[in-house]
């Protein structure tokens, strides 16, 4: 063979890693191209089960790693991966609805969801309502023929009311047909069982997919985007794929790489700022400024019993403050500026505290849970790693700025 110039040798270059190579760290493997022995594997039809491969964008190595320990995490079988968490709601609304259906949703749905069902679902004649998740009557009244999909979130966007997850799901068994989706990002895998909530009581009793957006606590770095749908059933899990490829969904191997760096530490971040945001949500509870705050583990937050019958033990990152009618949007928004241990911005499970005002009356149809007279602003505060007194100073000291 004649010398070949030098890119063809480094394009061709013979050099592989040895099959024998281990390491804790997940090899990154970067490739929208596959490379087949032959013609004969290359017309091989390849199986539609979400790990074999053919092309970069269904999968490689580091994607199916991840999606494993996914599953694992959430006491699943089958996991997919999605380039977000709204990318995993929205796959699975598209799995699993089809014209003329309808899905029902929690009245704090997370507002992408809110925004999807209301635009590109009406866009395709699938209808929705929405429900009160501490209604269990109001809930079984809505359920219908057309009714295909349930959300569910544990616990609600903002407010953190802590739905009748067991109510909902035994009547939507009795109904028969009726898929169930979790929005898990709360309780990440770790607060409780999705797929068996009460296996003392009543083994068996889960949800059929869920997912979570791994932005959140798999991440923990407050510097990815991604998301998982996770399922016990491989024919949910199939038709999951399906729409995967319909849609195109990929995602950057280094992404997927700095999720597997952070999901060993989990567990122990997920205890900490746990136990740091119950500490917090007690005293911001007993100030004078505030009215309410809505966090599950709190006696008198909505859902308490609820939370207690199946995530005692965990409660996530997340409080909500509800402040005196007294205190106007503008001295509430100077509070939140003043606070100097506490980021400005959405998301939550990264590194640093957040918070943020909410005008709560755009994104709910049923009402809040609360009058005018009851409370005023809601500020939600997500806890990071910072150390608790660092951060109940700096509250103290911005809460301060609302006697001037």
């Amino acid at each position: 063979m004649s010398k070949r110039g030098p890119s063809t040798e480094l394009i061709h270059h013979p050099f592989r890693a040895p099959e024998g190579w281990d390491a804790v760290p997940v090899p990154v493997h970067k490739a929208s191209t596959m490379l087949f022995k032959d013609t004969a594997q290359l017309n091989t039809p390849r199986a539609r089960d979400g790990i074999s491969y053919r092309y970069g964008l269904p999968g490689t190595p580091t994607t199916y790693t991840l999606a494993a320990r996914i599953a694992t995490l959430e006491h699943a079988e089958h996991c997919v991966l999605t380039p977000s968490g709204l990318a995993a709601i929205t796959l699975t609304s598209l799995a699993f609805l089809k014209p003329g259906d309808e899905v029902l949703l929690p009245d704090n749905a997370y507002g992408q969801n809110r925004h999807i069902s209301n635009g590109l679902l009406r866009r395709l004649d699938i209808a929705h309502r929405f429900y009160d998740p501490l209604d269990l009557p109001a809930f079984q009244a809505l359920l219908s023929e057309r009714t295909k999909l349930v959300w569910i979130e544990a616990a609600g966007s903002v407010t953190l009311e802590f739905p009748d997850v067991v109510g909902l799901l035994k009547a939507c068994r009795m109904h028969g047909g009726v898929r169930v989706a979790l929005d898990n990002t709360w309780g990440a895998g770790l607060a409780f069982n999705a797929f068996d909530l009460l296996p003392d009581r009543e083994p068996g009793l889960g949800v059929d997919l869920s997912m979570q957006a791994l932005t959140k606590y798999p991440s923990g770095g407050a510097d990815v985007l991604m998301g998982a749908v996770c399922t016990r059933d491989i024919a949910l899990h199939r038709e999951l794929v399906a729409m995967h490829e319909n849609l195109g969904y990929g995602l950057g191997q280094n992404d997927v790489e700095a999720v597997l760096r952070g999901l060993p530490t989990i567990a122990l971040r997920y205890r900490a700022q746990d136990a740091a945001t119950r500490d917090l949500a007690r005293w911001m509870a007993a100030r004078p400024e505030v009215a309410r705050v809505f966090h599950p583990a709190l006696p008198d937050s909505p859902g308490h019993a609820h939370w207690r019958e199946v995530s005692p033990d965990g409660a996530a990152c997340l409080f909500a403050a509800l402040f005196k009618p007294a205190y106007s949007p503008a001295r509430i928004d100077a509070f939140v500026d003043a606070l100097r241990c506490f980021g400005i911005g959405y998301s939550w499970a990264g590194p640093m505290s957040l918070a943020v005002p909410h005008e709560m009356s755009r994104s709910r149809s049923l009402g809040l849970p609360w009058t005018a007279e009851e409370g005023g602003t809601l500020v939600r505060f997500a806890i990071g790693l910072e150390e608790v007194e660092d951060l109940r100073d700096d509250l103290a000291r911005a809460l301060a700025t609302l006697a001037d």
